[in-house]
């Protein structure tokens, strides 16, 4: 009997048409885990507000990004993935590719696994630092749909892997493809959250929030911080490349709404590093394992429009991991056990 593999990215749009995009951002808008308001508020926000004003312009940024031959970036750079994994692990093994939101969906790829006879399943989450609206939600929705299933196969998901040495060396690997020494400061950008929901993971309320800094360092009290879990990426990957604490900054981006999400704001730091005369930034997004719109969009081309209309000059993106064998072996090590994954790869 065949192991199922399921691995499941964040969710990209069909097409880059209006129609397409709204419809996507509908869908994610609207899960609870992602805005955390009232029902009736959520949906006024998502159906009154966001959607129908928001959709034309992500419509437009969607068709900048969209690859003539491979169309979402996204979904291109995940299949890729899914084919990686499937290499490394052989014939034993059935490799799923889902989207948390749109296509491919969770449902059809569990319904695949499920006629292909597989004995068990193993979901992997897409996102090295967990949060409750991505990883969470993954797994809220995945337990959701076996639950209706007349018989429940044995299902384990991974969870975080932002320390992990595979990824830190897969990220390190991608920056050596720019000198450093070309650049006066590295941003490390990550995706941001409201700051609610960081409050929400440390439930008996000791920690959070309680002193200057307290995500800069990560132990048992703050292990579920997904601001922690960013930063401890951060400072790994600066030290695989030799980069001090003083060239590097973390960041966060994409704030939507008017509550306060996590700092330090992405357009906040730019603008302070453009003030003191940095010129050239080195930008990675270390919450993303592919290229998509927050990166080839958002930093690529919106953060160095930025960065430059406050006085820098340069501003390079590192891309995302999408094609890396690092990576790849990465989901390799997550999908099974070292063991076998030593026999599998390197025997």
């Amino acid at each position: 009997m065949a192991k199922g593999i399921l691995l499941v990215n964040l969710g990209t749009p069909d097409s880059p048409s209006v129609r397409d995009v709204r419809k996507y951002l509908a869908e994610f808008l609207m899960d609870p885990r992602v805005i955390d308001i009232a029902p009736l508020a959520r949906l006024l926000l998502v159906r009154g507000i966001i959607v129908p004003f928001r959709g034309p312009r992500s419509a437009k940024l969607y068709r900048d990004i969209w690859d003539q031959d491979h169309g979402s970036p996204l979904l291109h750079w995940s299949r890729l993935q899914q084919k990686q994994l499937a290499e490394n692990l052989g014939s034993e093994y059935v490799v799923e590719l889902a989207m948390r939101y749109q296509n491919p969906s969770l449902e059809n790829a569990l319904e695949n696994l499920r006629r292909k006879g597989v004995d068990s399943i193993r979901v992997i989450p897409m996102f090295p630092q967990y949060a409750s609206a991505t990883t969470g939600s993954v797994i809220a929705r995945v337990m959701e749909l076996i639950r209706r299933w007349p018989v429940i196969l044995p299902v384990t998901f991974t969870g975080a892997f932002y320390d992990h040495p595979l990824l830190v060396k897969a990220f390190a690997a991608k920056a050596r493809a720019y000198r450093q020494e070309d650049h006066d400061h590295v941003l490390f950008s990550f995706h941001g959250l409201p700051l609610r929901q960081l409050q929400q993971a440390d439930p008996q309320g000791h920690h959070c929030g309680q002193k200057p800094g307290c995500c800069n360092s990560i132990g048992p009290e703050n292990k579920h911080c997904y601001a922690a879990q960013c930063h401890r990426t951060a400072a790994l990957v600066a030290a695989e490349l030799g980069i001090p604490a003083s060239k590097y900054t973390v960041c966060f981006q994409s704030r939507l709404g008017k509550a306060e999400w996590i700092r330090p704001y992405a357009t906040t730091v730019i603008s302070g590093l453009a003030a003191a005369r940095t010129e050239r930034l080195l930008v990675f997004s270390p919450s993303f394992v592919t290229d998509c719109l927050e990166t080839i969009e958002e930093i690529g081309k919106e953060y160095l429009e930025y960065f430059r209309k406050e006085g820098g000059k340069e501003l390079q993106l590192v891309e995302g991991l999408n094609d890396s064998a690092l990576f790849a072996d990465l989901l390799t090590l997550l999908a099974i056990d070292q063991a076998e994954f030593s026999m599998a790869i390197w025997a």
